[in-house]
């Protein structure tokens, strides 16, 4: 069973960044897409980013053009680069795949924007 594993939260200013990394157990060119999504408290879960192994991309409208999903296929990892961050931004983060017929989680890490 592949495990997706996120890091790289933590306590960031506004206006600052943060990369995420979320690294597969496997290798993630075989999942039919990867994405992003997140949960801050007392809401539901959203997406931020996904894109296929197509190579199409989608953001929400909330943090496009500050957000860019990127992926190292030699090293399985998605990365999510964050810029410009805002209070609102304040949530866990989480990689998501879909593996066939499955839907993967990582286990979430958690990003605070604050000053």
């Amino acid at each position: 069973q592949v495990q997706l594993v996120e890091s790289g939260g933590g306590l960031v200013q506004p206006g600052g960044s943060l990369r995420l990394s979320c690294a597969a157990s496997g290798s993630i060119f075989t999942f039919s897409a990867m994405g992003w999504y997140r949960q801050a408290p007392g809401k539901q879960r959203e997406m931020v980013g996904t894109f296929t192994r197509s190579g199409s991309t989608n953001y929400t409208d909330s943090v496009k053009g500050r957000f860019i999903i990127s992926r190292d296929y030699a090293k399985n990892t998605v990365y999510l680069q964050m810029n410009i961050l805002k209070p609102e931004d304040t949530a866990v983060y989480y990689c998501n795949a879909l593996d066939g017929g499955l839907v993967r989680w990582g286990q979430g890490t958690q990003v605070t924007v604050s000053s």
